[in-house]
């Protein structure tokens, strides 16, 4: 029997690597004799470098640049010939700030225009940047002003300056920066800029960001769709991707594209199911945006068009099995369930994935 095992994170609590590992390692413990076929995956969150590393090879290129609270971390970017890919999450994620520290006001996308001109220096035609798991609400402005936009002090200072520019930006030393270079926004999330399905209210709670927060941080990210671009690129399907770096990179005429289709399309996991007898994917919930175009939908989808069945082994199910059937997942089974709780659940992630795994391999060999 041959398995591909293909999850994203389980955000939080383990990669996408280490979750496929956990499957494998409980499925054989329970079935010695399965052949089993690694490919963890990302949709352009936490991960995307790492995943893409694996499959496309290329060479990592570590630097140092400017953390969404302004402080120096390391991020790399993966260069593969004249693309280069890198992740928002490496230089404003929400891991680079404690919880109690998190206030999209003041955090910055800064340090994701520094890589951005670093793979450009390194000699980038394309860029391709994975949206996802960011601290920041700044509408790209951090890393529109690390490229060359000003007025500087006004863009680099997180969400909540925006609200008091009085004249327009000046985004053509931007522009310029990144002139005869392809970028590319992996997301697959379709939020526009603003409104109620916008960056600030759908993403801002998770940030730090209360009610009356989220309403100022809203009327900021206005007052910057102002003054940079009186047209409708703030409505445009992924502006809102990221705290806002989706519209950031609109403007300097990038592209949005689905970060999960380029990825199953690097690993090729057509082919991988074709070759399969079962497929698993994962993620820490699957629940109703699993079924909206995210990792799991992707990977049932790709395993229904072989004939093959489709495993979700997820942290918590939210989905019931019509809706999971519909999207061509034949079964799903919960951590939090197998664990006992969801204490068990996020205290030994590896050992219960495992141990999940390793249950559901006995099922599915009677």
């Amino acid at each position: 029997m041959r398995i591909v095992i293909a999850p994203d994170k389980f955000a939080g609590t383990l990669t996408a690597i280490e979750a496929a590992r956990a499957v494998a390692d409980g499925w054989r413990s329970a079935d010695p004799e399965v052949q089993t076929e690694l490919v963890p995956l990302s949709d352009g969150g936490p991960g995307f470098v790492e995943v893409l590393h694996a499959a496309l090879g290329g060479s990592l290129v570590t630097r140092r640049v400017t953390g969404p609270l302004g402080a120096p971390v390391t991020a790399e970017y993966l260069l593969d010939g004249e693309t280069a890919y890198l992740e928002s999450a490496q230089a404003c994620g929400l891991h680079l700030v404690p919880a109690a520290e998190r206030d999209p006001g003041r955090t910055t996308s800064r340090g994701v225009g520094e890589l951005i001109a670093a793979a450009v220096a390194d000699g980038a035609r394309t860029v391709v940047i994975g949206l996802g798991g960011s601290v920041t609400n700044d509408g790209g402005a951090g890393m529109l002003a690390a490229l060359g936009g000003t007025p500087h002090a006004g863009l680099a200072g997180g969400g909540a300056p925006l609200a008091a520019l009085s004249g327009p930006v000046d985004l053509e030393p931007a522009r310029r920066a990144v002139a005869g270079v392809r970028l590319v926004a992996a997301t697959d999330v379709d939020n526009p800029l603003l409104g109620e399905h916008g960056a600030s209210a759908v993403f801002g709670p998770q940030k730090g960001a209360g009610p009356e927060q989220v309403r100022r941080l809203d009327a900021a990210l206005a007052a910057f769709a102002d003054a940079t671009d009186p047209g409708s690129l703030r409505d445009a399907p992924g502006a809102g991707a990221a705290g806002g770096l989706g519209y950031g990179l609109l403007l300097l005429g990038g592209t949005v594209e689905s970060g999960v289709a380029r990825v199953l399309a690097a690993v090729d996991l057509d082919s991988q199911a074709a070759a399969a007898d079962l497929v698993i994917t994962g993620e820490g919930s699957f629940d109703s945006q699993s079924l909206r175009g995210k990792l799991p939908h992707g990977v049932a989808r790709a395993a229904a068009e072989h004939g093959v069945p489709c495993l979700v082994l997820a942290g918590r199910v939210a989905v019931d099995r019509r809706e999971a059937a519909a999207a061509g997942v034949t079964e799903s089974y919960a951590l939090v369930d197998s664990a006992g709780s969801v204490e068990a659940a996020l205290a030994r992630p590896s050992e219960e994935l495992r141990a999940l795994a390793a249950d559901v391999a006995r099922r599915w060999g009677r």
